[in-house]
């Protein structure tokens, strides 16, 4: 088994490709016509990240200063070095793996917290 896709809500689309194209260098794949906007993402072996533009229910609640102690996407990088310094270069903070791996974890412009894992 293998997942499919994630879907991730965001406030502002514009804002959020600019983290998941410039940041994460995430290419768009086609989206068909929905009751919502959005913007879909290809990743290898045929899964997707898909953004959506809706209202979070989740607003207004206090997250964890640790992304790994929250709901969390880990992604599996290859130039882990090439996206963390990307994030300081954006101003974006991040916190390390506590398990010494080398991952890291930051949160996009809406607060979803993204790990990366140096695959």
């Amino acid at each position: 088994m293998k997942f499919a896709h994630i879907g991730l809500i965001v406030a502002d689309l514009n804002r959020a490709a600019l983290f998941y194209e410039g940041i994460l260098a995430l290419h768009r794949i086609e989206r068909p016509p929905l009751a919502f906007d959005g913007i879909w993402y290809g990743l290898e072996g045929g899964q997707q990240i898909h953004l959506m533009r809706l209202d979070d229910p989740y607003d207004g609640c206090e997250k964890p200063a640790h992304g790994g102690r929250d709901h969390h996407v880990a992604l599996q990088v290859g130039d882990y070095e090439t996206i963390r310094q990307r994030l300081e270069g954006a101003n974006i903070g991040y916190t390390i793996s506590k398990s010494g791996r080398a991952a890291l974890f930051c949160r996009d412009p809406d607060g979803n917290t993204i790990e990366l894992i140096q695959a």
